[in-house]
Parts: C-alpha cells; sequence; structure tokens
C-alpha cells in the first residue's frame, strides 16, 4: 500500500543515518522527497538514489532555511531530523560553543522551519510535522546533559505544537530513538569500542541498537493518514529503554 502516495515530504538531515532511513521509506510508499542536509553531496547521493530532490541546509540559520523552503515550495510532510550532540563530559565542562550549537541545530530548527512551513500548511488545512527527539529527552543518560536537555525541549515544543496547529488540521508528533547505528553513535559513546558498544546494549532490552529503518517505520505510520487521530504524542523506539 503507498501510504504516502501524492504527499510532498522534506527531511532534514537526510543525507545520512536515520533521515536516509525515513527519506528511503517515504519514497517507496510513493512521497516526492526533498533531501535536505547540510552536506550537498551526501544529500544529492540519496536523492539519485530514491528519485528526490537535493536541497543544501543549515537547519540553524534562518536565511538558510528560509531558502530552503522557497525551493521546496509547499510541502505536507515536514521531518525535523536533523541534529547534533556534545562529546560526553561533565555538564560544567562543555563549551558555551558547543552548548550553542547543539541547542541550535536541535531547539532553534524547529522554530525556523516551522516559520517558514507552518503558515502554508495552516492555509492549507493540512500537514504532518515529525521532530525527531531521543529517549535522552526522557531519560537521561550521565554526561550528556545538554544534549539530554535539547531533546527534553524538542518533545515539549511538540506538544505545544500541536495544540496549537490542531484546529488548522496540522499534526506534530515526535519519535524518540535510542543510540543507533548512525554517525553520531561515536559521539554519544565518547569512543566506539566493543566495551563502550556493550554497555549501552546492556541499557536496551531488546538487546540492539536503532535502525534507520526502525525510525522510518514509526515515521512513516506517524506521517501517514493512518495516524489521523494522532497527534502530540512522543513514541518511544527505543527497545523498551524507556521501561
Amino acid at each position: 500500500m503507498m501510504r504516502l502516495e501524492g504527499k510532498v515530504a522534506i527531511v532534514t538531515g537526510a543525507g545520512s543515518g536515520f533521515g536516509t532511513g525515513i527519506a528511503r521509506k517515504f519514497a517507496g510508499e510513493g512521497a516526492r522527497v526533498i533531501v535536505a542536509d547540510i552536506n550537498l553531496e551526501a544529500a544529492e547521493a540519496v536523492a539519485a538514489e530514491i528519485g528526490g530532490c537535493a536541497v543544501r541546509v543549515d537547519v540553524a540559520s534562518g536565511d538558510s532555511v528560509a531558502a530552503m523552503a522557497g525551493a521546496a515550495g509547499p510541502v505536507d510532510i515536514l521531518v525535523n531530523n536533523a541534529g547534533i550532540t556534545h562529546l560526553p563530559a561533565l555538564m560544567e565542562e562543555v563549551g558555551e560553543a558547543d552548548f550553542d550549537r547543539v541547542f541550535a541545530v536541535n531547539c532553534k530548527s524547529v522554530y525556523l522551519t516551522a516559520r517558514a512551513f507552518v503558515p502554508a500548511m495552516k492555509a492549507r488545512g493540512r500537514g504532518a510535522i515529525l521532530n525527531v527527539a531521543s529517549t535522552a529527552g526522557l531519560s537521561p543518560r550521565p554526561r550528556l546533559n545538554w544534549y539530554n536537555a535539547s531533546k527534553g525541549w524538542m518533545i515539549t515544543a511538540t506538544k505545544a505544537m500541536a495544540v496549537e496547529l490542531a484546529p488548522f488540521g496540522v499534526r506534530v508528533n515526535a519519535i524518540c530513538p535510542v543510540a543507533g547505528e548512525t554517525p553520531l553513535l561515536k559521539s554519544f559513546m565518547g569512543e566506539d569500542t566493543p566495551e563502550m558498544r556493550a554497555k549501552f546494549l546492556a541499557t536496551i532490552p531488546l538487546g540492539r541498537f536503532s535502525t534507520p529503518e526502525d525510525m522510518a517505520n514509526a515515521a512513516c505510520f506517524l506521517c501517514s493518514d493512518e495516524a489521523s487521530m494522532v497527534t502530540g504524542v512522543a513514541l518511544e523506539v527505543d527497545g523498551g529503554r524507556c521501561i
């Protein structure tokens, strides 16, 4: 079943990791996908694979997001997937530049894309927004304090957006993955060793990391008409870590 047939979707951070998985799934379900990433070469490679189009964007820049929106035109689905973390450290030892960058990419970006895309969604009376948060925003890990906080902000923003936009027919949800096989995994762990992987996996009852396919399947449901009565949720796709 082509659950997203006729839909136009934009996925930020889609040049790698979870974003690539979501872009592939959406295209496979019939959507026309705009692959947005700060790495244009990576975005173009994914777009060529799925028959979409690529656009370069710095999601922390208002001008860049506005340019992306202008190039994309009206969209039915917006996925705020782009995100970064700081390296594991005591909260008082994280540098100010790292703090600012985490909140600019993980939080300010949600505001900027809302400013760019929500007016047209409201005018059309429909739309689906998906924010890729994290279990870190629900069950924080030590030494990732400000990353945890940024994802907690994202979850609260999702619920606030959902309440405000519901009367206009626009749904807003979030997914909360556990650590996955993405370029950010090494940054979360501090070092990618068998011992560190085993330590992380021991906290996940199902015993494995998240995959891009896991996130893509959940994202597809929440952004499809099958979830027409679902808004404001932060869906844990985490192998049971938050239990």
